[in-house]
Formats: structure tokens, C-alpha cells, sequence
């Protein structure tokens, strides 16, 4: 396993947006469940911390596609912390408002999707990510026709990842990097290139 140093150090001007961001999710939360109610004590470690481990690696990029994006983990942490432009995906429609109006309120470079992500078409990025949304094999299929030439995915697991890979490199060739998380004990991050199917 290599490490990544997460960029928990953000400058003010981030943090200050990460702080906006985190109190319009309190403010929604209770209406349209964008996380548990009992995770809110704990959101700054358990989503925002969690989702700024993948920073390092969307850092640079010309853009970036995040699947599922939900309550904006970790599609607008990641865009607040990096600047790269990202397109989220996300298929429920009051998810998606409420990631319009993050984007608006911490002016996170990103453009939102309310489709199904099988349907939905963007251009190619060089990077895909996703975190919490499904079973890798599953993730791949998504991911392929919006991976762009050379790209990487960049995906938040828990501890069943290790079966999730070796149930998926039945189906795709891939080269992968495994991360230990920093925010859970049985958490990594994958970083998959290369990908092509068998």
C-alpha cells in the first residue's frame, strides 16, 4: 500500500468554504436526508475529511467527473479544494438542487447532472470519481465511457475492497493503487488506470 499526505491543511479561504458549505448541509439535511441524521455530529471527519484524502490525486487535473455526488462527497469537497472543474452526477432531483446551491454558495467550479449516470454524457474527464455509491464491478462499467484516453478513477471503499477487485479483474484489466484511509481504519482509496475490459 503507497500513502497519500491528505491535504488537511487547507488555507483560510477554503476552509471558510468548506464551512459554508457544511452549514447549508445542516440546513437541508433534515429535509432531504443528504446524510444521516446521527453522522452530522461527526460530519467534518467522517465526509469532509474523508472526501479531501482524494485531493492529491484530482490536484492538477483539467477536470474531473464524480458519479453519484449525493450530498456532495466527494464531488464539491473535492472541486472547493483543488479548483479543478468537476461535472457531478446525481439522479435524484432535490440532490441535485441542493448541489446547484453548494456549488453557488462556496462557488465550487462545478456543473451538475440530474440523470441517471448510465444515461448521462459528458465529455470524458481524466478523472472519475465516487465514493460510498456501489460495488467496484459496477463502478467500472459506469466509469468506463466517461474515463477519457489515459485517465484514472479514483474510488472511496471500505473493507470489502478487496473482494470487490478480485470479483472485478474478471471482467477488466487495470492497474491499481490501494491507499489506506486516514479517516477509517478498514477504508482505502483506489486509484484504477489503465482500464480496459477483458
Amino acid at each position: 500500500m503507497s500513502m497519500i499526505v491528505p491535504e488537511m491543511h487547507v488555507s483560510r479561504e477554503t476552509k471558510e468554504r468548506l464551512e459554508a458549505f457544511v452549514a447549508l448541509l445542516e440546513k437541508w439535511n433534515p429535509r432531504i436526508n443528504l446524510v444521516s441524521s446521527r453522522d452530522m455530529a461527526f460530519v467534518w471527519d467522517r465526509h469532509v475529511r474523508d472526501s479531501l484524502q482524494i485531493a492529491p490525486l484530482v490536484q492538477g487535473a483539467s477536470s474531473f467527473i464524480d458519479l453519484g455526488s449525493g450530498g456532495g462527497f466527494p464531488g464539491v469537497i473535492t472541486a472547493i479544494a483543488t479548483n479543478v472543474p468537476g461535472t457531478l452526477i446525481e439522479s435524484d432531483q432535490r440532490k441535485a438542487a441542493f448541489l446547484r446551491e453548494a456549488a453557488r454558495v462556496t462557488v465550487a467550479p462545478v456543473k451538475v447532472l440530474a440523470e441517471r449516470i448510465e444515461q448521462a454524457t459528458p465529455e470524458p474527464a481524466p478523472i472519475v470519481t465516487a465514493r460510498a455509491l456501489a460495488a467496484l464491478p459496477k463502478l467500472l462499467e459506469w466509469t468506463a465511457p466517461l474515463l477519457a484516453k489515459g485517465g484514472k478513477a479514483v474510488f472511496l471503499k471500505g473493507q470489502q475492497a478487496e473482494d470487490e477487485l478480485t470479483e472485478a479483474r474478471r471482467n477488466w484489466h487495470m492497474d491499481v493503487c490501494i491507499h489506506p484511509s486516514v479517516t477509517s481504519h478498514d477504508g482505502v482509496i483506489l486509484e484504477v488506470s489503465n482500464l480496459e475490459r477483458v
